[in-house]
């Protein structure tokens, strides 16, 4: 019998990505067993000690076992990591992420959920490799981790036996592809059903919240940015953009790609997009106006640079986030 284990991180404080893949392989162990099947996985957690106290206190883990005496592993799973203090629950697993880098050179696969990347990203055994995470966390993690391939757009990443996942409950639709490929089909689709989970999403892209991305230090294109969020109307060039700030339009796409990692251009679509999105969310204005109300002229235009940026064209997403679309004509 193979081993999977569940890391439980010292400053762990997400208790649903630990009990959820615990919960997810122990019904797909009952399930093979009741087909008459042997169990695929032995599951055990384990901790970098022997309890961890999650939200102040609240609840606890108690790992069947520490990451030192697990002599052998087939498949590690990380858990998500508290949002707050990314930085500092890294700092506090140097030992934790030698041994899964240690783990990964013995043959053992490697999953991370959400955050949990950051861990996982801390070994090394994601560079020049893609990887998914939380879209809230992104762009400390691109700061973190510059040799990381970040797809934000995808659900799941799979790597030749290293394994992510976008945020929050998405890492359900990691456990399910885990269990097709170590179980079977079958097996995915009954867990599929008794935990209710989507089988075929493999995007989050319609979830992610445009913030705009200013926590850098470049003033010049924090006030371009600013300038195209408060003039999503107006018709304007990058090249007259960059000579309002006295910059060659060469050297303002430098910058502009260096502060935000978006072309100016591509800055300008997702604010329109963004703005689009709520506008489709609420109220009975057509897809037309909407539309217009956010700077674009040509239909198909729009529509091909809002699936770009969601992964669905702008009737589809109306149909799946505004309550009244049952009504709503186009």
């Amino acid at each position: 019998m193979k081993k999977l284990i569940i890391v439980v991180p010292a400053g762990q404080n997400n208790l649903s990505s630990v009990v959820g893949p615990y919960k997810f392989f122990t019904k797909a162990n009952e399930y093979f067993r009741n087909r008459g099947k042997e169990p695929v996985f032995e599951v055990q957690l384990a901790g970098v000690s022997k309890k961890e106290e999650l939200y102040d206190g609240l609840f606890s883990i108690k790992p069947h076992t520490t990451i030192q005496a697990v002599d052998h592993s087939d498949l590690l799973i990380i858990p998500a990591l508290a949002h707050q203090d990314l930085q500092e629950v890294v700092a506090k697993n140097k030992e934790l992420i030698d041994w899964i880098r240690e783990r990964h050179q013995l043959g053992s696969e490697v999953a991370s959920i959400c955050t949990g990347a950051f861990l996982l990203a801390s070994t090394g055994l994601l560079n020049g490799k893609s990887c998914s995470t939380h879209w809230n966390a992104a762009d400390l993690f691109r700061q973190a981790f510059p040799e990381v391939n970040l797809r934000t757009d995808k659900i799941i990443t799979d790597e030749q036996g290293i394994y992510t996942n976008g945020g929050a409950y998405s890492f359900l639709n990691l456990m399910l592809y885990l269990v097709e490929k170590f179980y079977d089909r079958e097996t995915a689709l009954f867990c599929a059903k008794v935990f209710q989970v989507d089988i075929e999403r493999s995007s989050q892209s319609f979830f992610i919240i445009f913030n705009g991305q200013k926590d850098h230090s470049d003033e010049v294109i924090r006030d371009a940015q600013s300038y195209i969020e408060q003039n999503l109307l107006a018709k304007f060039s990058m090249e007259e953009l960059a000579g309002r700030f006295a910059l060659s339009r060469r050297n303002f796409d430098r910058r502009f790609v260096l502060a935000t990692g978006n072309t100016p251009v591509e800055y300008q679509q997702r604010v329109r997009v963004e703005q689009a999105k709520k506008m489709l969310e609420s109220g009975r204005r057509s897809i037309s106006d909407v539309m217009y109300d956010v700077g674009y002229a040509d239909l198909k235009a729009f529509r091909g640079v809002f699936k770009k940026v969601t992964g669905l064209t702008p009737l589809d997403y109306r149909n799946k986030f505004n309550k009244d679309a049952a009504v709503l004509l186009n």
